[in-house]
């Protein structure tokens, strides 16, 4: 990474254990500002681990038990008493089918504006405006705000979930595999949309699509048993890789 790229999170020497089964084996990782980030490898290898520790969804695991340093602006979010509220707002996360509220369109985008106590409507309206427009979807719903979100088509509901997640003004964003439950159509208007997003958020993707990966991240990490075995500029990695298990992964020989 070059030097005028800042760094959004610090990773360093994670480790990850559910129980006795080691799922993280000392990650380090920088993760740049502004760019999309990738995480590849095959099932099992901690991709998913990973971004959840990102903004502490791991917590709610029995039996989980965490070393290492997550940094955000040089504060360690593993720290025990940490505000995991106040974490949230600042590290969003879009999980892998669209998960909207049984509520109006509206009051889903609104949601987490509602839970930090705003209650001004015309706060709420150009937030529900402004978070539509930055999902792509504003145009497709602004006359049916009162619908009930659990009528949308899937690659919709998905939009509206980001929607949901950027309307409290997160500085990551964390994607795990926001697109594998989509059709093809769908699937390329959220990748569009995830290079438009990169201008206010960092994102952090994790995808077993590995053209995906080549389409739309600035950088990637290969994961294989719990480690991050290599990291490079998408380019780089995908095709002068400086592993020969990342070639394997890449080319369709393992995983």
């Amino acid at each position: 990474m070059t030097a005028e790229i800042e760094t959004a999170l610090t990773i360093n020497n994670l480790s990850l254990w559910y129980g006795d089964k080691q799922a993280l084996d000392a990650v380090s990782l920088q993760i740049p500002k502004n760019r999309i980030t990738a995480l590849i490898g095959p099932s099992g290898c901690g991709k998913s681990t990973l971004l959840r520790s990102l903004n502490r969804m791991n917590d709610v695991i029995d039996n989980c038990r965490v070393a290492g340093e997550v940094m955000l602006d040089r504060r360690n979010i593993l720290e025990r008493g940490g505000d995991l509220s106040a974490l949230r707002r600042r590290v969003g996360m879009v999980f892998q089918r669209p998960n909207p509220f049984p509520k109006s369109i509206y009051e889903n985008v609104v949601y987490g504006l509602r839970l930090q106590g705003v209650r001004d409507r015309r706060i709420l309206n150009e937030a529900v405006e402004r978070a539509l427009r930055a999902a792509a979807l504003w145009p497709e719903v602004k006359d049916s705000l009162r619908q009930n979100a659990l009528t949308l088509s899937s690659g919709q509901q998905q939009r509206l979930v980001i929607a949901r997640a950027i309307a409290i003004e997160p500085e990551v964003l964390l994607l795990d595999e926001p697109t594998s439950a989509l059709d093809p159509i769908s699937t390329l208007v959220i990748e569009e949309l995830m290079t438009t997003l990169k201008q206010h958020f960092t994102l952090i993707l994790v995808t077993h699509n590995m053209q995906q990966a080549a389409r739309v991240s600035d950088y990637t990490a290969f994961m294989h048993q719990g480690k991050v075995l290599e990291f490079a500029d998408t380019d780089t990695l995908f095709t002068t890789p400086g592993q020969r298990r990342t070639e394997d992964y890449i080319t369709g020989r393992f995983g």
